[in-house]
């Protein structure tokens, strides 16, 4: 792996911005074209992220043109860096997959920009991409050696069987897991997810993340899936899916993860399904008798979409540095005030700022998109250091701040 990009490679890097900033969906777009045409590539993607829009060509955009903007100091990119890995570990991307987009990247770069692609910015972009892909590559190899030699882990797909299946609201189903084998699990950082890899019977194979609800145990796993109405993989699993059944499941992953060694207050704050890697860490925290201060706050819609209620009111019940509040935004006249919720109508920043300590607090963020843009960058705004806004977030990684 080189160890510096060549100073003619960032110069010519740097010349394509404005060419990137105007065209840079359309050459990511042509490369997915391209890199779609292999069945092995196009598996690996979540093919529903390819509509709305084309939120993931916009993605990759964007982060192909904060390369070239930051190509003299790519250290402000590792932890851009850090979350692919990540999700490449997940989804069992390996060194072979790479060669595939340089080909498809180049190619599309060259079928946009026509007679601008010269010779030259081709080479430089290939240089580019391969100076990138091999950090990817060697973090990636840390990761994957990392869970192959931990207790209980492994690498590649493993079978699990479902052990229970408890529907928790209307839309929210979980689904425990164990090992086929019935060894040990490796015991996950709270807040990470795994990645299955289902095959759908005559519509092929489909790859997901659901966050993990449970703690570590070192046993089992525990997800809770939301009934998507389009969704072909939570509806298999909501519908088809039994005691019993067997799944492909790659090892946890992800770099949103409850921090273990600071003595903050924590503010988990969640939307929706979003509650699920916040219940893990719940767990975790009252498992272990934590010390430290915790506000559980979670936004539904009403007691009918709110999953887990009971369960998250006897894991606080009796605990004093423990404080949960719950938001329904439209309570159905079944709902008890006091009982299933505390709150009517939306979690708001000034409740935050009035109720939490909001400025000393590590906050952990998940939920639906316009949760977190509200949030993410609403925090942000208020004085919150960003280094303790955490957040997960489902779908391409872009910027929450557009």
């Amino acid at each position: 792996m080189a160890r510096e990009l060549s100073a003619a490679t960032k110069a010519v890097v740097r010349a394509t911005v404005p060419a990137l900033a105007a065209h840079g969906a359309e050459i990511t777009a042509a490369m997915y074209v391209l890199l779609f045409q292999d069945e092995e590539v196009r598996n690996l993607f979540n093919q529903s992220n390819q509509g709305e829009g084309g939120r993931q060509t916009k993605a990759l955009a964007q982060a192909i043109l904060a390369y070239a903007q930051n190509v003299d100091n790519l250290a402000v990119l590792g932890p851009a860096v850090e979350r692919i890995a990540q999700k490449h570990v997940g989804l069992q991307i390996q060194r072979h997959h790479y060669p595939h987009v340089a080909t498809a990247l180049l190619a599309a770069i060259k079928q946009v920009l026509g007679e601008a692609a010269t010779d030259e910015v081709l080479a430089a972009w290939g240089e580019a991409y391969w100076f990138l892909a091999d950090i990817l590559i060697g973090r990636e190899k840390q990761v994957y050696d990392e869970l192959g030699s931990a207790e209980g882990g492994w690498t590649g797909w493993r079978r699990f069987r479902i052990a229970d299946k408890r529907r928790e609201s209307d839309v929210i189903t979980s689904f425990v897991l164990e090992a086929e084998d019935q060894g040990l699990v490796v015991r996950h950082r709270p807040g990470q997810y795994l990645t299955f890899r289902i095959e759908l019977p005559g519509r092929g194979e489909y790859r997901r993340n659901y966050s993990i609800s449970s703690a570590p145990n070192g046993k089992t796993y525990r997800i809770s899936v939301k009934r998507e109405p389009s969704g072909a993989v939570s509806n298999y699993l909501h519908d088809d899916v039994v005691v019993g059944d067997v799944l492909d499941v790659a090892a946890p992953a992800g770099d949103f993860f409850l921090k273990q060694n600071s003595s903050r207050p924590v503010i988990l704050l969640s939307g929706g399904v979003g509650l699920t890697p916040m219940v893990s860490m719940l767990e975790d925290m009252t498992a272990r008798k934590s010390a430290i201060d915790v506000y559980y706050v979670h936004g539904a819609e009403d007691g009918k979409a709110h999953a887990m209620g009971e369960h998250v009111r006897k894991l606080t019940f009796g605990h004093q540095g423990i404080r949960s509040a719950i938001f329904y935004r439209t309570p159905h006249s079944d709902d008890r005030k006091g009982v299933h919720y505390d709150q009517e109508g939306y979690v708001t920043l000034e409740w935050l700022a009035e109720n939490t300590p909001l400025k000393d607090a590590d906050i952990y963020l998940c939920g639906p998109k316009p949760f977190l843009a509200v949030f993410v960058n609403g925090l942000a705004k208020a004085g919150v250091p960003k280094d303790r806004i955490h957040y997960e977030f489902f779908g391409p990684a872009d910027d929450l701040a557009a």
